[in-house]
């Protein structure tokens, strides 16, 4: 039985592979170097220095191992560990029995980082350290918070900031937007408007009333990825090449504005795909783009601002666009041929995109998805799971 229940509380096997394991690691160590070799620089053969301080190895694993939990984010390492040692200084000063002094440094010191929204566990062991550091931090006093903890703090949030982002790990992990609808009305975007809903979120938060390692918009984001999984396992796979149109209209950068509106016009579409030659995509041309550069200002001056747009100019060095690599977008959503359609979903439902480039490992064209693609599909894709229910009824019927 004793058995049973040390095997219950021992840790079930994390989800991360080996790369993510040696990057924390190496990116604690690096962090750690860096900041004690810096504060050398900095500080020299001070007497009574303190380049580095323990708490630091409690920032490191945070800032390293989980960039982004809201506990390892810039504000709560800087003011959080700005606040405990002001606090702890205060409380070294103030109270004589050690031990009631260092209770309530970090007692009071998680209530100031609660107000402050800058909760980082290690400033709690920031707070003992002033109040229990020695004769060595006593007698810094208030410097003790500029020199090492602030100090210390910012060369391992810069170190932190260097080596996640060039590891592919997003830091800071700056909260996101709420999910803003495109067209600017006050409806929600079209997939919060079924499924899992913000509110939904909130609601289940404020009654579980707990802090949790994992900011709002992760927690939702890996909701959404949850279901669009649950999606795909229930229904199957159907991927961009099952759907996708094949013979796809393209332009180049050096195609004129004026074709490129006419083969809008004549294949009645929305968007074109721009390519260069090796057929790679390299930007996309819609109408709303002919719209936005025509400037009309309003309905009677589209015409004219249009025409001016696409008209020729017989002069060169001309400032008005000419060409569609002028005007076209280059920041491009793009789909892999095999990538499941479902994923498309919050793309053109919530941002607002018509169509979307498929492509290879390349970058080559080789196809494009419109939201009349994704409609047939789904569409397709719910009559087949419409059609089992009879026969599964008949032959629970019959059994």
């Amino acid at each position: 039985m004793k058995l049973k229940w040390l095997v219950s509380i021992f840790p079930t096997p994390g989800s991360i592979d080996r790369f993510e394991k040696m990057r924390a690691c190496t990116g604690a160590l690096f962090g750690i170097v860096l900041t004690g070799l810096c504060s050398y620089l900095l500080l020299g053969n001070t007497p009574g220095a303190v380049l580095l301080i323990a708490p630091m190895g409690a920032s490191a694993v945070l800032l390293f191992a989980v960039p982004a939990s809201p506990l390892a984010q810039p504000w709560s390492i800087i003011a959080g560990n700005a606040v405990a040692a002001l606090i702890g200084v205060t409380c070294a000063k103030l109270i004589g029995e050690p031990v009631l002094a260092a209770a309530l440094a970090a007692s009071l010191s998680i209530a100031a980082m609660f107000a402050l929204r800058c909760l980082h566990p290690p400033s709690g062991a920031v707070a003992l350290t002033a109040v229990l550091g020695g004769p060595a931090v006593h007698a810094m006093g208030y410097g003790f918070v500029i020199f090492p903890v602030m100090l210390n703090s910012l060369l391992l949030l810069l170190t932190a900031l260097f080596f996640n982002n060039a590891t592919g790990r997003r830091y800071p992990h700056i909260n996101q937007a709420d999910h803003v609808n495109p067209h600017e009305t006050k409806d929600a975007v079209p997939t919060a408007r079924i499924g899992m809903t913000p509110e939904d979120l909130d609601t289940v938060l404020a009654r579980y009333n707990q802090v949790l390692d994992i900011s709002r918009d992760d927690l939702e984001a890996i909701l959404l990825e949850t279901e669009r999984q649950a999606y795909l396992r229930r229904f199957g796979v159907t991927q961009c090449a099952d759907v996708m149109s094949r013979d796809v209209v393209s332009v180049e950068f050096g195609t004129e504005l004026q074709n490129a509106w006419d083969l809008l016009h004549k294949h009645r579409l929305t968007a074109l795909p721009v390519l260069d030659r090796a057929r790679r995509v390299i930007g996309i041309i819609a109408k709303a783009d002919f719209i936005e550069h025509a400037n009309p200002g309003n309905y009677e001056g589209f015409a004219q601002g249009l025409a001016r747009l696409l008209r020729p100019v017989s002069h060169s060095h001309s400032t008005k666009p000419e060409v569609v690599g002028q005007i076209m977008r280059k920041d491009v959503r793009l789909a892999a041929e095999h990538q499941p359609i479902v994923e498309l979903v919050p793309h053109m439902s919530d941002a607002g995109l018509h169509s979307i480039p498929v492509v290879d490992d390349t970058r080559r064209l080789v196809g494009m998805i419109t939201q009349s693609d994704m409609i047939a599909a789904l569409y397709e894709r719910n009559l087949q799971e419409a059609s089992k229910v009879p026969a599964v009824r008949i032959a629970a019927a019959r059994s």
